[in-house]
């Protein structure tokens, strides 16, 4: 995977992720990129080019400077990622990155300990994911959700304890605030696709429906804007 800027390619070395090779521009080698260059294998392969070169190298203009080439670490799978976890999230369908980015950067500044993703979600580690999450894809554990040989898809997570809340704006909906939902020992935070949210199948194997208020007609919010609300006040947790 490709690494981009020295903050989010520190998280990735702090995340124990190996570099392959670097791009960047030449003053970045002794300025921004110096402390990253020290951390790594002296014989790893550095190249430089002026900012103009790297735009029509990459075709994107680099804001930072900087990339770094990666090898993937290995995908834990999900008990790993969900044992000692209380409050999860479990995304189905979101397949933009920029979203996927900031739902991860929400994810782990709100509380949550873990995220699952989808067969169908987009790669928590293209590139554009891992910038728009400032490389908390590397400081939360995450895991795919397969379903089961019936197609279950929360039989698992049900199996571990996990009550799981599907955010919908339907009409049996519960408040995010309901007292029982922070009353859950382990509660999983279900959010779906950015256009039509999430399909009616998965909301009646959610144990319950929580509703965000709205106000002055607005009919939903962004599902990255969602999950910055739900992840605030789901994170939540009373003691019994």
């Amino acid at each position: 995977f490709i690494a981009e800027s020295p903050l989010v390619i520190g998280r990735a070395l702090d995340a124990g992720c190996v570099p392959v090779s670097f791009l960047m521009e030449p003053q970045h080698i002794t300025g921004k990129g110096a402390e990253i260059l020290t951390r790594c294998d002296p014989d790893i392969p550095v190249y430089t080019a002026p900012l103009d070169v790297l735009t029509q190298l990459t075709g994107f203009h680099l804001t930072r400077g900087m990339l770094c080439a990666m090898r993937r670490p290995p995908l834990p799978t999900l008990d790993e990622v969900c044992a000692g976890a209380r409050r999860i999230a479990v995304l189905e369908n979101v397949m933009n990155p920029t979203n996927l980015g900031a739902i991860f950067r929400c994810a782990a500044a709100l509380g949550m300990d873990a995220v699952l993703l989808s067969p169908t979600c987009c790669d928590p580690l293209c590139r554009r994911a891992i910038r728009v999450s400032m490389g908390t894809v590397f400081q939360i554990p995450w895991a795919k959700l397969q379903p089961d040989e019936e197609g279950n898809r929360f039989g698992r997570l049900k199996a571990l304890g996990f009550r799981l809340a599907a955010t919908a704006l339907k009409n049996d909906s519960v408040s995010i605030d309901d007292p029982r939902l922070a009353a859950e020992p382990r509660l999983a935070v279900v959010m779906g696709t950015e256009g039509t949210g999430l399909e009616q199948s998965a909301i009646d194997a959610c144990d319950y429906t929580v509703m965000i208020p709205m106000h002055h007609g607005v009919d939903s919010l962004n599902v990255a804007a969602a999950s910055a609300v739900a992840f605030w006040q789901l994170g939540r947790r009373t003691e019994s």
